[in-house]
């Protein structure tokens, strides 16, 4: 059964529509991440799970339970937000037993539930603390705390790691998902971020312009991408607009005929090539879509080194490769040849292409 459930919710702030019927289930225990460029509805979409903001239409079950017309305070839900709103003037073991003093939890019982949850966050010794007196990784697990000691049927996070610092949001976000899994614990998270979402997540739900574009696990999203905004938003592709002209067939808007896997109908598409699948070098020789071109730039990024090639039908690519130890790397202004195969060649439709001029 749907621990939380989505039915056509829709929210507009006068003329503009920030959420547009946008339908979900989500599994008890299940990570779903809602994933998405700024204004995208997301967290319009989140706030009204949580119950702060009031749908226009639609609504939202948790369990068997319709919450749509219920406040925050009646909902069995746990929010994490972005700036972690702490009261400054508190204490951490004050903030985290707020939640249970609104909800008149008796006060013998609310003592061990707020060192029950320090203790999963590991801030058992700094409970009398004030906010300004911890590092921002321990005020972010002070609001997490705050969330889960309420015993909520579904956990939301906002942003949560947006305010740390890059190598901390690393260890945070394993935390939070290792967290999640021990309490096995229904979560819906908002992040703008593809590679938070693609580690933490059980599933994805991809958003733009307040409507889903897909839903999927990372290897649905990554490997068969709905449309060109989910190719390009979902890890990195090189697009090359053109046209399927028949089964297996594909030719860019440069000219360059490519053989790949679409079964689709003849018309305008979008193929896009992930830097990784590209090959240079000799064994381009093996693969059935071969281009020449001119190296333009070289992106050292350490562990892999982004090629950047001008191809001679005017298409510029990004070729991905690992650092090699022998230095075999082209250097710019070099006439290399590029290869992929068929497989590597995935076409999707062109939404800009479908939508009427105006």
């Amino acid at each position: 059964m749907a621990r939380l459930e989505l039915e056509a919710l829709s929210k507009h702030f006068g003329h503009t529509v920030a959420v547009r019927e946008v339908s979900l289930s989500v599994g008890d225990g299940e990570f779903v991440v809602l994933l998405g460029p700024s204004g995208c509805g997301k967290t319009t979409t989140l706030r009204m799970i949580a119950g702060f903001v009031t749908p226009t239409g639609g609504r939202v079950r948790l369990g068997a339970e319709d919450v749509t017309a219920l406040p925050p305070w009646k909902r069995n839900t746990g929010m994490v937000f972005q700036s972690y709103a702490l009261f400054p003037h508190l204490t951490v073991a004050q903030n985290v037993a707020f939640g249970l003093e609104m909800r008149s939890v008796p006060r013998p019982e609310i003592a061990p539930r707020v060192v029950e949850a320090l203790r999963l966050v590991r801030l058992e010794g700094l409970s009398e603390r004030l906010p300004r007196q911890l590092s921002g990784g321990q005020q972010q697990r002070v609001a997490l705390a705050r969330a889960l000691v309420i015993r909520p049927d579904v956990l939301l996070l906002d942003e949560p790691l947006s305010n740390l610092d890059a190598k901390l949001r690393e260890t945070v976000r394993v935390e939070i998902r290792e967290l999640q899994r021990q309490l096995a614990i229904t979560t819906v998270m908002v992040t703008h971020d593809q590679e938070e979402a693609l580690i933490m997540a059980d599933r994805l739900v991809v958003m733009s312009d307040g409507a889903v574009r897909q839903v999927g696990t990372q290897q649905e999203l990554y490997e068969r991408p709905a449309d060109r905004f989910v190719a390009g938003f979902v890890g990195r592709s090189n697009l090359l607009p053109g046209t399927v002209i028949g089964p297996g067939q594909f030719e860019t808007a440069g000219g360059i005929a490519v053989a790949c896997t679409t079964d689709g109908a003849p018309g305008p598409a979008v193929m896009a090539l992930r830097p990784e699948r590209l090959v240079l070098g000799p064994a381009v020789s093996t693969l059935v879509n071969r281009v020449s071109g001119t190296v333009e730039l070289i992106g050292y990024l350490g562990a892999y080194i982004d090629v950047h090639v001008r191809l001679t039908s005017g298409d510029r690519i990004v070729v991905s490769q690992p650092n090699r130890a022998d230095g075999q790397t082209p250097k710019e202004g070099d006439i290399v040849e590029v290869g992929w195969s068929r497989e590597a060649a995935v076409v999707v439709p062109d939404e800009d292409a479908a939508r009427p001029q105006t």
